[in-house]
């Protein structure tokens, strides 16, 4: 029997481990602006178009490398980050697994121009499917230029599953506000199609998280620092009234990089839990520092899943942290002792009118009347559930359902209305319960949709337009959906830089803000497919 197991060629080995380090465009910018920060950058630039797809370019303006480091770079387990065994006990630096550059080039073209300090030349290597197309001396700028082009186009499978160019630009922009976050020494710059989305110079992390995140959120940041012998802490947590429904402004660092930890995310939750809804999730800032020798950062490809060695120390030490911060600020509500609880109690006078009691009877009450025949008399009074049988009746019912639902049911009165919040009513086979939130839900999602679908953009003009600064990420955003949400009823108009004007709202939100369901219909859109965890 001839021998089965055999070594894989260099090609496909590299494609596996694409397939784990490289699952899209975002995966390309983290792995790149981290070289770049490693290899002690200042500034660094990236250069999108159609949200990765057709090109990433990264220019830093770091230690850059020698003709020889350069070819070995592109090399699988290749890094000048580690040395030995023991190093993996001591990482200081983003990116040591080795595989980035290797990965990168397996499924894409890539040239990479970079030159040291001291060089006259710089050198310029071109690579596509891990094969090397050429090697030449250049002249260039000291640093890198890494220019990434069309995408897992030699993995069509892969290509196929990446997402709109709107989900696949959320996804970068995720990526990069991670890095630029905790690099707050470092200027950052991002273009997408020649349209500038960050311009971010070196600065304090506080104003580093407001040039990402727009001026309103600096006078809702609260400081948070502690420092014990196990972690330090410093950052800043939300003020309550910031929290939202959808996540999107968590983020935990360690050591200079962003982390993922849903058991250290409860210690915040269970922070707030008192003062805010079960519902609403705070956003926070989270800066831990650790000892290198108490942490694993190497147990996934992309490094954003780190175990602790104490995790129920660091649990209760954030907990406390964010408690007392929230406290320190007055954002939990105390016990005021000087408040006088007593109740008042009025005086009579002599000249107090006295009303005396009076009993109303009912006189055409007749106490042989059957019981059910009073109570559905009783409830056609109720005021409660007056024309709801209209919003049973608004429902389109599929033609199987015919027999179950007849005419003459569908027409009839409710009969109860359970915890304010369900609709009883009486169908053939039984008892429909309605919820009364999801109907109404339903029957505005069906209005939007005939309205997109006929193109027929119905908006109600507000009195006073209210202005909105959003944040390059949710200007850009808008700018994609334009369209589609002035095909909802919304007026919106760009004012100057990312401030815009909301003319007008669907007809059907009421009296709610217009600015407000603007906001969280951009909130809702941002978060629906970029795979939040925390």
């Amino acid at each position: 029997m001839t021998d089965i197991i055999r070594l894989l060629p260099d090609s496909v080995a590299n494609q596996i481990a694409a397939g784990e380090v490289i699952q899209r465009p975002a995966s390309v910018l983290k792995e790149l602006v981290e070289n770049a920060i490693d290899a002690g950058a200042s500034s660094v630039d990236v250069f999108l178009k159609d949200s990765g797809k057709t090109q990433i370019q990264v220019i830093d303006n770091g230690c850059g490398m020698s003709e020889t480091d350069a070819r070995l770079a592109f090399e699988r387990h290749a890094t000048s980050k580690i040395r030995d065994s023991k190093d993996l006990f001591s990482i200081h630096t983003l990116g040591f697994r080795g595989e980035a550059l290797a990965s990168i080039a397996a499924i894409a073209e890539v040239q990479l121009r970079t030159k040291r300090t001291n060089d006259e030349l710089g050198t310029q290597i071109d690579i596509a499917g891990t094969n090397l197309v050429e090697q030449v001396p250049v002249q260039c700028s000291a640093g890198s230029c890494f220019t990434v082009k069309s995408l897992f186009y030699n993995v069509p499978a892969r290509r196929k599953f990446l997402k709109s160019d709107t989900t696949e630009l959320t996804h970068l922009l995720n990526e990069f506000k991670r890095i630029a976050l905790v690099n707050e020494n470092i200027s950052f710059s991002l273009k997408n199609n020649k349209t500038d989305i960050y311009i971010l110079p070196a600065t304090s992390r506080k104003q580093r998280i407001t040039h990402i995140f727009g001026k309103q959120i600096n006078a809702c940041l609260l400081d948070v620092e502690v420092e014990t012998s196990l972690v330090t802490i410093s950052g800043f947590v939300a003020k309550p009234e910031y929290a939202k429904k959808s996540a999107g402004e968590q983020f935990f660092f360690v050591n200079g990089r962003y982390i993922r930890h849903p058991y250290l995310h409860k210690a915040v939750l269970q922070a707030y839990s008192e003062i805010l809804p079960p519902d609403h999730i705070p956003g926070y800032f989270i800066y831990l520092e650790v000892p290198p020798d108490s942490l694993d950062i190497n147990i996934h490809p992309t490094k954003t899943e780190v175990k602790f060695e104490d995790e129920r120390a660091i649990f209760q030490i954030i907990h406390s942290t964010v408690k007392r911060a929230l406290g320190k600020f007055n954002v939990v509500p105390s016990i005021d002792f000087e408040i006088d609880n007593t109740i008042p109690i009025p005086i009579l006078r002599d000249d107090t009118a006295i009303n005396i009691p009076t009993i109303s009877v009912d006189s055409d009450y007749n106490p042989f009347e059957p019981s059910e025949q009073r109570y559905k008399q009783s409830y056609n009074n109720h005021r409660n559930v007056d024309k709801w049988e209209s919003l049973y009746t608004s429902f389109e019912q599929p033609a199987q359902q015919a027999e179950t639902f007849p005419q003459e049911h569908k027409a009839q009165t409710a009969l109860m209305q359970l915890k304010g919040r369900y609709i009883l009513t009486p169908v053939k086979s039984g008892l429909m319960l309605i919820d009364q939130k999801r109907a109404h839900e339903r029957i505005l999602f069906e209005q939007y949709q005939k309205r997109m679908g006929n193109n027929n953009s119905l908006s109600q003009q507000n009195l006073f337009p209210e202005s909105l600064e959003l944040s390059p990420e949710k200007f850009v955003l808008w700018n994609e959906l334009k369209d589609d949400i002035t095909a909802l009823g919304f007026d919106v108009r760009p004012a100057s830089g990312t401030t815009v004007v909301v003319y007008g709202s669907p007809g059907e939100t009421g009296n709610k803000s217009p600015g407000l369901l603007f906001q969280k219909l951009l909130d809702e859109y941002e978060h629906e497919e970029t795979d939040i965890h925390l």
